[in-house]
């Protein structure tokens, strides 16, 4: 606290805020911060070649609506050195179309997690199984570009309760599709119903329970790119913490409290460049959503998101969330940032409310990535369609 401001110049305006202490979420007296070297992974080999091969056929097309979409994106990174026209929303493709492993489980020993705080410091948390994959534009060695019985689908994300008993066996797959003119579905399963239900799309701004939406899912922003206009407001250098591995496992004990920002035994901080954008819902989707304007700092190396600002219809700051990627290594490819976990923060300064999750990690740290996951979870029917949630309890 007593020299933040010598560096402010390195952080998102967010951090800054926590740090004026003009909010009821506000630095703790003895935050600590200590800066390392910046470590850089490389992306694989197989996704780079993938971006060479296919960068050049990759066109953008502007939809009836004003939004804007793809054709003949086939892996990789769509626009690995964007430029104008449409340099923002290119930089938001690049995000969309990541590198991530094309198959993220964690185990029953090693439950994801997410937590919410109050301003009673009230402490809730549910606990569960996840499991991510991507089922189009592959790049992995050895995994086909799509994968059979997933034709159609980008990715799925599967999620179901283990803890609290009384919510066991809740459970919701969502579906991003390669099309990205098709908006996302969510499906829902409901133990006491027995069968699964579809969330309807116009629910993008509903909560969970938690601080978070639909669209601030898939580590940072899940909405349908083709409905959001970006703005590139510039490129500069940011404070992000990586690499963290298993040290925020634990909430809030291994947070520093009240805020939950992360200890300095979770690591060092780096100096990191980043896309700055201005996300926003095009014109004509504009009525009625709840955020007037997202700020993502993009990590311009990995395309990761490292830190949001959320702003609501009225142009006010409602949440600022920070994003950490953990670095794991992946099968074939090395240590990678994205690689399908990750810790985040959200903290709602109006409403005096937060959010954490992570993979927690009571028996070691067991991400589990590609040919790392058992057999069972490369049953495409079970985990990536409505009909798999509905054997969830059989």
């Amino acid at each position: 606290m007593q020299n933040w401001r010598q560096f402010q110049k390195f952080m998102p305006d967010g951090m800054i805020t926590l740090f004026e202490g003009q909010y009821f979420w506000k630095m703790p007296d003895d935050v600590a911060m200590e800066v390392g070297p910046r470590a850089i992974n490389p992306l694989p080999k197989t996704y780079l070649a993938a971006t060479e091969k296919y960068a050049g056929q990759t066109k953008i097309e502007t939809l009836p609506d004003g939004g804007l979409t793809l054709s003949g994106y086939q892996g990789g990174i769509p626009f690995p050195t964007p430029a104008a026209p449409h340099k923002g929303w290119k930089i938001l493709a690049d995000f969309w179309y990541r590198y991530m492993p094309h198959l993220v489980v964690n185990t029953p020993n090693n439950l994801g997690f997410f937590c919410t705080l109050d301003s009673y410091r009230n402490v809730s948390c549910t606990k569960g199984l996840w499991v991510y994959r991507q089922l189009s534009y592959n790049t992995d060695p050895g995994i086909p570009a799509t994968i059979p019985g997933g034709e159609g689908k980008f990715y799925t994300t599967w999620f179901m309760v283990e803890e609290p008993e009384q919510a066991k066996y809740t459970a919701t797959l969502t579906i991003g599709y390669a099309d990205l003119t098709k908006p996302e579905k969510i499906y829902t399963f409901t133990p006491a119903l027995r069968r699964a239900m579809p969330l309807s799309t116009a629910a993008r701004c509903a909560s969970s329970g938690s601080d978070t939406t639909p669209d601030d899912g898939r580590f940072g922003f899940d909405g349908n790119i083709p409905e959001f206009s970006a703005h590139l407001l510039g490129e500069r250098k940011i404070l992000a913490q990586m690499n963290v591995g298993s040290a925020g496992a634990n909430f809030p004990q291994d947070y520093d409290m009240p805020l939950g920002w992360s200890k300095t035994s979770w690591g060092k901080w780096e100096l990191r460049d980043v896309y700055v954008l201005d996300v926003r819902k095009i014109p004509a989707l504009a009525a009625g959503y709840c955020y007037g304007k997202r700020i993502m700092y993009l990590d311009k190396q990995f395309l990761g998101a490292l830190w949001e600002d959320l702003y609501d219809s009225k142009m006010q700051l409602w949440k600022v969330a920070l994003l950490q990627p953990i670095v794991i290594t992946v099968p074939r490819l090395g240590p990678q940032n994205s690689s399908g976990a990750q810790f985040s923060h959200y903290w709602d300064l109006q409403n005096h409310h937060a959010t954490f999750s992570g993979p927690n990690d009571g028996h070691g740290y067991n991400i589990l990535i590609n040919e790392e996951a058992p057999s069972e979870y490369g049953d495409i029917e079970k985990y990536t369609t409505p009909g798999g949630l509905n054997q969830v309890m059989r």
